[in-house]
């Protein structure tokens, strides 16, 4: 075993709780590494060793709580406030001051380092901030504020990378850092993500080579088969903890490890990466989150906790080497994928069947675990998470909606050489523009009706900035950047915007008000805490209920939603169950609006203390 106070003397106190707490995680790292290097993982451990008594000395390592009922995030891009004048990033520190001080527990501002394409996850410099959006300087202000995540864009790089430019000249320490693989490679069995081309030709001082790019010509894959680009990566996560990130979020991590013969995604050695990081995490910035990005269905979504040994999440291609703990040592958080499409077809269809079946088929998570929430993002509505839960006629009906309330369908490539539906690219706003039977009147309540319910979910809520302010589709943006992704990525002028949330009457104001409000009752009940207990209960399909609860002191709360267009009959067995506060009416003794139904998009949370 590596020499243990060599670790130690930068760290905190020698104790021996730290000492076992050291020799721990010594073992977990050196049986992650064996998985991953097989003989090599002693060499490996050792050079890990080093890279940690260097950096531990600049990380706060005092224990924190993972999370509480007040954990909300925003997601943004950096640039999404624009005045003209300021960088950017200090546009957006001086919007949360004035119009969301105590709102978000945490900030995810996407990736804000220098790039080259898909609007920040195709990496330049991954140490250094976009001097277009600011520096530094504001990212620790943002960071000591609220919690922040950032993205660790471990599976490629920028093809204007200085990585790049080392291995098309033949030169250390980026030589060896990317996959060459002889073009007449069989990769057919390959998962895509994309339909382009998996092997891209570039020219090095050695004549053209092929190398693997998963995503696009300009993102290229980085070879995790060589140690040096894992210790490069752990390197570059510490350092962001440095800067006073809270979350990590492993971008496409389900690609990471590439093995010919095989689908090349969600492979033993990626899973034993993620469990690696999380260890390193774990041991030198306890209550440091880190959450998995991986946009495939949910039974495959689910295996990136850890828990096959819990008999939680099945996945054949999960090793037995690294299903060796009882509790899960993966992944904090995963992206809960099937939400947002999920609610589409919920809300566009007024039927909650299919959406209360799903719930109720969620396992109960150990403490430690659970999910990030959310219904829009930066990308489109992956549409991967409903393999499995609907028909394909009905993903085509959805899909068909979509396109006539202003949407486009990226694809992706299958095996047999054909294409598939991914992701749909429209602004969620947009996505409920009406029902089947197209366009209505109930816009702005049936997209808030969806919100209310991300809310209640157990696990933390991610809201997307353009949800906050109901943004549309952005036609002119997809024009001028030739990306279907940019439909939901407006930049907005920092004035125009403020002037429609001053306004009296537009559906920008009328939607930030309603969340913020929502948003601020949700983070003071004790029932939103990511661990209560969730109970799906037994509804008409036009209705959907949940319970959240009971704690410890008795205190339960539902919350239920009429997400259809037409007055729902009220049949809620709870709700004859003792006597209800209605939290969105400051607590005042429950009444409904009419005996015994629900107004169309109408939203509960009522509470009952035994």
């Amino acid at each position: 075993m590596p020499d243990i106070p060599s670790v130690q003397r930068h760290a905190l106190p020698p104790t021996p709780a730290r000492a076992l707490e050291e020799r721990e995680f010594i073992t977990r790292a050196e049986a992650r590494l064996q998985e991953i290097y097989g003989p090599r993982a002693g060499e490996v451990l050792r050079r890990l060793l080093t890279l940690l008594m260097h950096q531990r000395s600049a990380i706060d390592a005092t224990p924190r709580p993972l999370w509480s009922e007040r954990d909300q995030w925003l997601i943004i891009y950096g640039d999404t406030l624009l005045d003209g004048e300021r960088p950017p990033l200090e546009v957006l520190d001086e919007f949360l001051d004035e119009r969301l001080p105590d709102t978000f527990s945490g900030l995810h501002i996407l990736p804000f380092f220098p790039w080259s394409s898909d609007d920040g996850f195709s990496v330049i410099h991954y140490r250094e901030v976009n001097p277009a959006l600011g520096d530094w300087e504001h990212i620790r202000r943002l960071a000591s504020k609220r919690g922040l995540m950032a993205d660790l864009v471990i599976n490629h790089v920028s093809r204007e990378s200085l990585w790049f430019v080392d291995y098309l000249t033949g030169s250390q320490p980026g030589r060896d850092y990317f996959i060459e693989m002889d073009p007449a490679t069989d990769v057919s069995q390959v998962t895509r993500p994309r339909n382009t081309p998996l092997l891209v030709p570039v020219s090095t001082r050695r004549g053209t080579r092929h190398v693997w790019a998963t995503f696009s010509e300009d993102q290229i894959d980085l070879n995790f088969a060589n140690p040096d680009v894992l210790l490069e990566f752990v390197g570059i996560m510490l350092y962001y903890v440095e800067q006073g990130v809270r979350m990590i979020r492993l971008d496409a991590i389900a690609y990471l490890w590439k093995e010919i013969g095989t689908s090349c995604i969600h492979l033993p050695q990626t899973h034993a990466v993620v469990r690696l990081l999380r260890a390193i995490l774990d041991f030198v910035a306890p209550g440091t989150l880190l959450i998995t990005e991986t946009n495939v269905p949910h039974a495959e979504n689910m295996s990136y906790f850890g828990l096959e040994r819990l008999g939680l999440a099945g996945h054949d291609r999960v090793s037995e080497a690294s299903a060796d703990y009882a509790t899960p040592d993966e992944a904090h958080l995963i992206y809960q994928f099937t939400l947002p499409p999920l609610l589409v077809h919920t809300f566009t269809s007024g039927d909650a069947t299919l959406l209360s079946d799903w719930a109720r088929s969620l396992p109960a998570l150990p403490s430690g675990c659970s999910y990030f929430n959310f219904t829009a993002s930066h990308d489109g509505i992956g549409v991967r998470a409903l393999e499995g839960l609907l028909p394909p006629h009905e993903v085509e009906k959805l899909l068909e909606l979509m396109h006539r309330f202003g949407g486009y369908v990226s694809m992706k490539a299958n095996p047999d050489g054909s294409d598939s539906p991914y992701e749909i690219n429209i602004a969620y706003y947009d996505a409920m523009k009406g029902t089947r039977r197209g366009p209505d009147a109930w816009q702005v309540e049936r997209f808030l009706c969806s919100q209310n319910l991300l809310l209640a979910l157990q696990g933390i809520p991610g809201l997307y900035f353009h949800s906050l302010t109901a943004t549309l589709n952005d036609h002119e943006g997809v024009e001028r950047s030739g990306h279907l992704r940019s439909i939901n990525r407006r930049r907005w002028n920092k004035e125009e915007l403020e002037e429609l949330l001053d306004s009296r009457s537009t559906p920008t104001r009328e939607a930030f008000m309603s969340l913020k409000r929502r948003l601020a009752l949700r983070a003071g009940e004790p029932c939103f805490h990511p661990e209560a207990a969730q109970t799906v209960l037994d509804t008409p399909p036009g209705l959907f209920a949940i319970q959240r609860g009971p704690l410890p002191d008795g205190r339960r709360l539902l919350a239920i939603y009429n997400i259809s267009d037409k007055r729902q009959p009220l049949e809620v067995p709870s709700l004859k169950d003792g006597v209800w506060y209605d939290v969105l009416e400051d607590g005042a003794p429950w009444q409904p609006d009419e005996p015994d139904t629900l107004r169309p998009y109408r939203s509960l949370w009522l509470v009952s203390q035994s």
